[in-house]
């Protein structure tokens, strides 16, 4: 027994890492040279890795689901004797045609023949078969597609219509609008119900819908988790008994009348509204929706808020400012610092929890704290930290705030700027709102909102006076630490802010 293992190869422009999207093969099942194994997605799109050995599958390395790094094994095949042999060209097993035909035919066999006979039998001029990113380099595939619809339609049906006369022919065209608008109303049913947008399916599937005229947002996938396959293309495309004749879709159209030249997909089965654009979740979005819903479904988070006079504060950055324009920290540093001193008080929400290989759960504390703070971006939200915050001054917060800041939005921060923070600040007051139920960033255990700073009636010795309002808000997970350590904390930086002197004398 000869195996040999495929690793996982890079897929373009130097990504690193790919999300295993479902197995095309099994264990035990035989593969041909160039046949698809497995769609992946990366951060740019899917697409399906064929095969460089032809065999027998012997070890699947992955789920679906898992996100693999390029290098890695992907799928061990035992070769036997033909390690490294292509699959014999014509003549071999129905699961053994080549990929080039499969693409060639839609992943219909019966059809793929038809393709290779109406191409003249001979594969010496269809292209290399070889997908990795791409389509392949079919030559000539295109004529055995257009002729099945033709075979199908128009050759069947003249013999029909001379045989029978124009009386039966007649009767025979009701007949067969009278399915295409039974099959129509099955298909709006099945459309209406509650569903997503179609799952993100790989170019190959793709190009094949738009050769056969199918709309992709129409389609049923029957793949895991709803994903569209080559055959569900062929289905779809196949789906009608036989062409509708135009003069009978004319009387039709008045019982739905959509605009000129609008498709049919261009309306939303929901809400009834017309489709503006679909744009698929990935990237930097991807990654942000990723972190965002295993927090909330994860963390047990509560929140506690409070309202801060903010004057003091604003005072003191004001003479600062006026001593030395060119250092004085600004106002997200000074709260930084009074953070810092609340989470060396209270160091369990600057915590993580870790679940360990036999289930149980352990928190884990460090020696320090990487600030973290929410930066908007062209690019969507990142969260840049500052290592060993704990070390730092005011004025050394200052700078790297706005170190980080600018390398973020110039898009140019690394992997080691944009992890490993164990607290984060979101200052959501320079959008102009007052208060939000912030998300925790996952793995950390908690995160403080800050709210604008405006001018509100504040009631200072008994006397109603003007001051410099601000709502802070905690949002902590209940596993780490109860509401008396949360509300402990947020208490300690809301004193700090509303007399920073005294504080800062301390720090």
């Amino acid at each position: 027994m000869t195996v040999k293992t495929f690793t996982l190869p890079d897929l373009g422009e130097g990504l690193t890492e790919a999300e295993l999207v479902s197995w095309l093969v099994q264990v035990g099942d035989t593969v041909a040279v160039d046949q698809p194994i497995a769609e992946v997605e990366t951060a740019k799109s899917a697409v399906e890795v064929p095969c460089p050995f032809a065999g027998t599958v012997h070890q699947l390395h992955g789920a679906s689901g898992q996100t693999l790094d390029v290098g890695a094994p992907l799928i061990s095949v035992d070769t036997g004797d033909r390690a490294g042999t292509p699959a014999p060209q014509g003549g071999g097993p129905k699961g053994g045609q080549s990929y080039r035909e499969e693409e060639r035919a839609g992943a219909d066999p019966a059809a793929a023949a038809e393709a290779s006979v109406a191409s003249g039998g001979s594969d010496d001029d269809a292209g290399s078969g070889s997908v990795l990113i791409g389509y392949g380099t079919p030559a000539g595939g295109t004529a055995g597609r257009r002729r099945r619809p033709k075979r199908a339609g128009s050759a069947a049906g003249a013999p029909a219509a001379s045989v029978l006369g124009p009386a039966a022919a007649q009767a025979a065209e009701q007949t067969a609008a009278q399915a295409a608008q039974a099959a129509g109303a099955a298909h709006d049913a099945m459309a209406s119900a509650p569903r997503l947008a179609p799952t993100v399916v790989s170019p190959i599937v793709r190009k094949l819908a738009k050769d056969r005229g199918v709309d992709i947002s129409t389609v049923r996938g029957s793949g895991p988790g709803g994903l569209i396959l080559r055959r569900d293309v062929v289905a779809a495309a196949d789906a009608p008994a036989a062409p509708a004749p135009r003069e009978s879709a004319a009387p039709s159209s008045s019982l739905a009348p959509e605009p000129s030249g609008a498709a049919p997909s261009a309306v939303d089965a929901r809400t009834g509204l017309g489709v503006a654009e679909r744009l698929p979740v990935s990237g930097i979005r991807k990654v942000i929706g990723q972190a965002m819903t295993r927090s909330r479904a994860e963390i047990p988070e509560a929140t506690v808020w409070v309202d801060v006079d903010a004057t003091k504060l604003v005072e003191l950055r004001a003479e600062l400012k006026a001593q030395d324009p060119a250092t004085a920290p600004g106002l997200m540093a000074l709260i930084a610092r009074f953070v810092l001193a609340g989470l060396a008080r209270h160091p369990e929400l600057a915590t993580r929890i870790e679940t360990l290989e036999d289930g149980s759960q352990e928190i884990v504390r460090f020696d320090g704290v990487n600030l973290g703070f929410a930066a908007q971006t062209d690019r969507g939200l990142v969260v840049p930290n500052i290592r060993n915050a704990h070390t730092l001054s005011a004025r050394g917060l200052d700078a790297e705030l706005r170190r980080l800041t600018e390398l973020a939005r110039a898009g140019r921060a690394g992997p080691a700027e944009l992890s490993g923070s164990t607290f984060t600040l979101n200052n959501y007051g320079v959008f102009g709102t007052d208060g939000a139920a912030a998300i925790i960033n996952h793995p950390e255990v908690a995160i403080l909102g800050i709210g604008r700073i405006i001018d509100r009636p504040w009631v200072v010795d008994g006397q109603l006076a003007v001051r410099k309002v601000t709502q802070l808000s905690l949002a902590f997970d209940h596993r780490v630490c109860d509401g008396g350590a949360a509300g402990g904390f947020l208490r300690m930086v809301a004193d700090a802010v509303e007399n920073p002197v005294s504080v800062l004398a301390d720090l």
